[in-house]
C-alpha cells in the first residue's frame, strides 16, 4: 500500500488540508510537526499511535522523532483524555497558597486522581508546573477556562456548568 492511501484512511482530508496549509508557510515539512499534532488533536481529542504514524509520514520524518516531540510538550495528549481537561498549576506559588489541598478536594469531587479521567468521560485531571497565573494561585484551567483563587470550597462552582 502506498505512503499516500495509507495516509488517507488514517486522517481525514480535511486534517491534511489543514497541515499542509501549515506546511506552506514554513521552510521545511518538519517544522510542522507541532502544529500537525495539534490540528489531529484538536479534532480526535488525542493522538492516537496510528495518527502519529500518519502524520510522520506526511510531514516525512520519522515516527520515532514526531513521538518525541508530542511527549515533550504536555498539551499534546498520546492517551484518550475526557471531554473537559483540568490542568492543575502545582508551581511553587500555588504550591505556597494551598494547591495540595485544592488538588485533594478536586480528587474528592471527581473520584479521581492525577492523570486519570472520570468514568463518564467527562473530566481529566493532570498536574502542570506552571499556568502563569501566579498572582492569582492556586490555579487550573478547564479546557480553555482559567480558574484563579481556588479553595477548597470553590471547587464545585468552579466544574459547575461544563457538560
Amino acid at each position: 500500500m502506498s505512503d499516500q492511501i495509507q495516509l488517507v484512511e488514517v486522517l481525514s482530508a480535511e486534517e491534511i488540508d489543514l497541515i499542509e496549509a501549515e506546511v506552506a508557510h514554513i521552510p521545511d515539512r518538519q517544522s510542522a510537526a507541532i502544529e500537525a499534532l495539534r490540528i489531529v488533536q484538536d479534532k480526535r481529542g488525542w493522538v492516537s499511535d496510528e495518527s502519529l504514524r500518519a502524520i510522520a509520514t506526511q510531514l516525512e520524518m520519522s515516527i520515532e522523532a514526531l513521538d518525541s516531540i508530542a511527549t515533550f510538550y504536555n498539551l499534546i495528549f498520546r492517551q484518550p483524555v475526557g471531554r473537559h481537561v483540568i490542568m492543575l498549576c502545582d508551581s511553587v506559588s500555588c504550591f505556597v497558597m494551598g494547591s495540595e489541598q485544592v488538588r485533594d478536594k478536586v480528587c474528592e469531587h471527581l473520584g479521581i486522581g492525577l492523570g486519570e479521567t472520570t468514568a463518564d468521560g467527562k473530566y481529566t485531571l493532570l498536574p502542570i508546573v506552571c499556568l502563569g497565573a501566579c498572582d492569582r494561585a492556586p490555579v487550573m484551567t478547564v479546557g480553555d477556562k482559567l480558574v484563579t483563587h481556588l479553595s477548597q470550597d470553590s471547587i464545585g462552582e468552579a466544574l459547575d456548568g461544563f457538560e
